[in-house]
């Protein structure tokens, strides 16, 4: 069940069509989600003690309505080592339209993994697995699910990835926690049924798995026009 502050950042939203990063996150940890140390700075005052409370390296993301993919305008900077370099990204990112700050967060890593959902006019909410990363669209290693989604549909999608052996450990390489992968989607299944009448569509894009934790390195909720 959504909250009043998730419905909050909801209506915020509302204006400009979908849901900023740092906000998304927001709702996501509110749901359960496990996502990285961040923090919104909104002002190049805030980054210093930002940058040393969350830790070095860093990411360091744009923060504009104006800007939805932010790879398309370099807007994504990871291994970010001292406050100096953190900086001098501020400054350029302060340059693109419609500039509200800068999102930094720590540097997590893991197998990545693409978990989205679609509001489809015929079957409803849908959710999809994938190999994630910016090579998802290459590949299109993906299984699909009408949702609520149970704990035998989850297993099963998992199976039906092509590339599943990476995630089982792969010639050697430590297994993913196959648990929290799990635990993601269907705590994530859950979330899209609550919103089911907000949005068009949520990408959650990597998720970064590893041995001990699933984590939503990326998000984007995208709302119901």
């Amino acid at each position: 069940m959504l909250t009043g502050e998730m419905k909050s950042i909801l209506a915020a939203a509302r204006h400009v069509g979908w849901v900023m990063e740092p906000e998304a996150k927001r709702l996501f940890s509110l749901a359960g989600l496990d996502v990285p140390r961040f923090r919104w700075a909104k002002d190049k005052k805030e980054l210093a003690p930002f940058g040393e409370e969350i830790g070095y390296p860093l990411v360091a993301k744009i923060v504009s309505p104006k800007v939805v993919h932010k790879s398309d305008i370099k807007g994504v900077v990871v291994g970010i080592k001292a406050q100096p370099e953190l900086m001098e990204i501020y400054q350029r990112f302060s340059q693109v339209e419609a500039f509200k700050g800068m999102l930094i967060e720590e540097r997590v890593s893991g197998i990545e993994v693409i978990i989205g959902a679609k509001m489809d006019v015929q079957f409803g909410p849908v959710i999809l697995l994938g190999m994630g990363g910016t090579s998802a669209e290459i590949y299109r290693d993906v299984s699909l699910r009408m949702a609520p989604l149970n704990p035998i549909d989850v297993g099963s999608m998992v199976k039906c990835l092509k590339a599943h052996e990476l995630l089982e450990g792969y010639r050697g390489s430590d297994p993913i926690h196959s648990g929290e992968l799990a635990k993601t989607i269907e705590v994530f299944s859950s979330l899209v049924m609550d919103l089911q009448g907000e949005i068009e569509s949520i990408d959650l894009n990597p998720v970064m798995c590893s041995s001990t934790r699933c984590v939503v390195a990326d998000a984007r909720i995208m709302l119901k026009r």
